[in-house]
């Protein structure tokens, strides 16, 4: 089981180590320092569950002693210690030299950022979250004292530890907050790539299915034009009546009964470009009716004949060897392509302090990557510290409610605080609660913008997850939505790149990029997708008597663009977002390079003959788009190819660029299809194009009403460049007028039709004086006037007189005075 060993390093250099008596400090990076105390002065060196690689280049610091302390100062920090004291807030202490900030052994953390929690099973809303690794305060401590160590053989053992055994690690980033994830990854480990399959629609319910209507499922999806790329088969594709004492949750042998021809089904799914999961509950062991029974046995030194069940031992080297080559390799062999690891019983094994789902996921991650053939994950809860090494992580039973799924936004983007990127929720929620359509459609938005999208539910017949089983106008919205989602993988793809390279999670609070502003620290349902979209998914029901759905936004400073239409929004405040059922606030900023798929329709993720760059001009950017054969650990050998696309905006002058391919690998694409989509600009007064250095004329539309520019060149070899200038340019920067956005906010309200007309017609009159409008006030609803003031005066560029918002204030608190009496 050797490929179950990483390749360790956990021994820093000596240059970083300074030792005094019964500490040892390790500067392993300008802002993070290791802190030990051994009162018999053993330390450890060997890799815990958490850090593995403390071989780190040692950087640039000073230490002395002076009148009976020990001082260490780097770049950002300035260590201080009492000689001979111990660990107590009176003989340790750090100043963060940035801030001034001054830490003492001890100090509490309030205010902690939060990283994660191990699952959501049970949650109706809110839950609370570990601590993460970055804070408002500049710091945070690792407490790795009691962590488990690997032996030279690649198990996990107990240290020895007491209460005068300490081991942390000091993390000094201030609002660095990017970094100090990153460095936790140099030590860690970084997740590896994921494969590029696992990054579209997958289907998944707890439903005893046939295999032919399992079958029959995978063509109704396609005959309704809804793409997939993996299918999981819950826990009845084994035996569930076993005649014995199982419970029938655990299960390594196919049901006939369902399944009478496993492998055709699996056959079935790799035909249609997807691939197959399937849902394992080891905790029961092997029982005498698993066809495996008798070799297992005989491998943990049981008389089959005897019919005694193999007690799970995760634990146990030898029953961790069987349990992998007799019982999955060979369904492995057969086509399944990975594990959902279900595991909900317990933290205990017969290791102290060894957490069977830690274990679980670290075995069957380097399990399954065991043939450079395929690349190494695993589906689980999240296990702790270290877990981000192995994605993905599946969320658990939520509850069905509406604040369970504006909990989740929070909850993913948080993650990242403990460096895990790659949640996976039960889109819809999993069970109870009130089953709505428009909360589904909801949730598959927000799926969509997630890590990764997985339908899933109970076993109940009322739970449904179908989106043709949710009325035409739900089903229409998820189609175009699950489109959608395929059609960005390539954008996915780059993000699990960026993850693996550089340690990135793939979906980040805003606090990373904007840690200066107090808004950024009070948004929990927006953050970061991929790098370059703004997200705040609608996450409460459409207001009946507006018809549209209300999500309050703070858009930073700066220029923004809704992602769908292009409308511009100045950012630097809050504003409020409204919404049909197919809308989702989504929003980018000049600079922004979006590679999207054009077939967002097939099954699979195949590498796209067609795609389009959506682009807003501004200051010069550069996106390099990443491909390799998405299944492989060939990329680790260089196996991979960048096409980097670059624009920038100078004066009434824009240029695009795509670069010629750079590297190559199995599979690789001779040519594709290119296009642009560049929002916010006027129509260029000249376009020139040249592609692989000759003048070409491609085809290309102009929208005026979007202020959006299309241009097609067509199909161009992976080795040739294109160069694409537009001049006499304008870019967009105006706000839609205040009288498009109050007819927008009434144009599906539950308002007799006649009063809408007469206040449009007489709405120049309300905007001048606003105290007209009290002509109305019987006519229309709180929401109603409450949408019609944000639609008119809650926008950056259009300042509110006081005497106009005084007159709306006045109007309202008349109307609520209205209605109580």
């Amino acid at each position: 089981m050797s490929f179950h060993r990483p390749a360790f390093q956990p021994l820093a250099q000596a240059a970083a180590i300074i030792q005094s008596g019964n500490v040892r400090f390790t500067v392993l990076k300008d802002r993070l320092i290791r802190l030990e105390y051994d009162i018999d002065k053993v330390f450890e060196d060997r890799p815990s569950q958490i850090f593995w690689y403390r071989l780190q280049a040692v950087p640039e610091f000073k230490t002395w002693e002076e009148n009976g302390w020990l001082h260490i100062e780097t770049a950002y920090l300035y260590l201080s210690y009492k000689l001979n004291g111990e660990f107590f807030w009176r003989d340790l202490n750090i100043v963060l030299k940035e801030s001034g900030h001054e830490w003492h052994f001890g100090d509490a953390d309030f205010s902690n950022l939060k990283g994660t929690a191990r699952t959501l099973d049970r949650a109706n809303g809110p839950i609370p979250l570990d601590n993460g690794l970055v804070s408002r305060s500049g710091w945070s401590l690792v407490d790795d004292s009691t962590s488990l160590v690997f032996s030279e053989d690649g198990w996990l053992q107990p240290r020895v530890s007491g209460p005068f055994k300490k081991d942390y690690y000091f993390f000094g980033y201030g609002k660095d907050y990017l970094q100090a994830i990153q460095d936790y990854q140099t030590l860690s480990g970084k997740p590896g790539l994921l494969p590029r399959w696992a990054l579209g629609n997958w289907w998944s319910r707890f439903w005893n299915y046939s295999q032919e209507e399992l079958t029959q499922l995978i063509r109704d999806f396609e005959a309704h034009r809804i793409p997939l790329s993996v299918c999981i088969v819950d826990m009845d594709w084994h035996i569930t009546k076993t005649g014995n004492a199982s419970s029938g949750w655990t299960g390594y042998t196919w049901n006939k009964a369902l399944f009478p021809d496993p492998y055709g089904f699996v056959r079935f799914l790799h035909d249609q470009k997807l691939r197959i999961a399937l849902n394992l509950h080891p905790a029961e062991g092997v029982h005498n009716h698993e066809a495996a029974y008798p070799q297992m046995a005989e491998a943990v030194g049981i008389d089959p004949e005897t019919k005694k069940p193999v007690a799970f031992d995760i634990a146990s080297p030898s029953f961790t060897k069987a349990y992998f080559e007799l019982l999955h390799h060979p369904m492995e062999a057969q086509g399944i392509d990975f594990w959902w690891i279900d595991w909900q019983q317990g933290t205990k094994t017969k290791t102290a302090g060894l957490d069977p789902l830690f274990w679980l996921n670290h075995l069957h991650y380097f399990d399954l990557g065991r043939n450079a053939t395929k690349r190494p994950f695993v589906f689980s809860r999240w296990p702790g510290l270290g877990g981000h090494r192995y994605p993905i992580g599946f969320s658990g039973d939520s509850i069905v409610s509406w604040e369970t799924l504006a909990f989740q936004p929070y909850f993913t983007a948080t993650a990242s605080n403990v460096a895990f990127g790659w949640w996976s929720h039960d889109i819809g929620g999993h069970c109870e609660g009130i089953e709505n359509d428009e909360l589904y459609l909801r949730w598959v938005q927000f799926g969509v913008f997630s890590p990764i999208f997985r339908l899933h539910s109970t076993n109940n017949r009322y739970c449904e997850r179908l989106p043709w089983k949710h009325g035409l106008d739900v089903e229409e919205a998820a189609r175009q939505a699950m489109q959608l989602r395929h059609r960005l993988i390539p954008l996915l793809y780059n993000a699990s790149w960026v993850n693996a390279d550089s340690g990135e999670p793939p979906i980040l609070p805003l606090y990373y990029r904007w840690p200066d502003a107090p808004a950024a620290y009070t948004s929990p349902q927006s953050y970061l997708f991929c790098q370059q979209i703004f997200v705040a998914p609608f996450n409460r029901p459409i207001d009946p008597s507006t018809g549209l759905s209300r999500q309050v936004v703070w858009l930073p400073r700066g220029d923004w663009f809704n992602f769908f239409t292009g409308e511009y929004l100045q950012g630097g405040s809050w504003t409020v977002v409204y919404g049909r059922l197919q809308d989702i606030p989504a929003f980018i900023a000049p600079g922004s390079l979006i590679p999207l798929n054009n077939d967002g329709i097939s099954n699979g993720v195949d590498l796209p003959a067609s795609l389009t760059v959506r682009t807003v001009p501004g200051k010069v950017s550069t996106f390099s788009l990443y491909e390799d054969d998405g299944i492989s650990q060939g990329y680790q050998n260089g196996e991979f190819a960048l096409t980097e696309i670059q624009q920038e905006l100078s004066g009434d002058t824009w240029q695009f660029n795509i670069s010629p391919r750079q590297g190559n690998f199995n599979g690789a694409l001779d040519s594709r299809t290119w296009m642009v989509e560049v929002i916010g600009i006027s129509e260029p007064e000249k376009l020139t194009c040249r592609i692989g250095g000759e003048n070409i004329y491609p085809s290309w539309d102009y929208y005026e009403s979007q202020h959006v520019l299309r241009v097609d060149f067509g199909d161009v070899p992976a080795g040739s460049n294109v160069e694409l200038t537009l001049q006499g340019i304008q870019t967009h920067r105006e706000e839609t007028p205040i009288f498009n956005r109050v007819e927008a906010a009434i144009e599906y309200a539950q308002i007799p039709s006649i009063v809408k007309q007469q206040f449009l017609i007489d709405l120049p009159q309300i905007l001048a004086n606003p105290g007209k409008i009290m002509a109305f006030a019987n006519k229309f609803t709180e929401s109603q006037l409450l949408a019609i003031f944000e639609a008119a005066f809650n926008h950056q560029s259009d300042p509110i007189p006081q005497e106009t918002g005084q007159a709306f204030a006045n109007m309202i608190n008349t109307f609520n005075a209205l209605l109580r009496g």
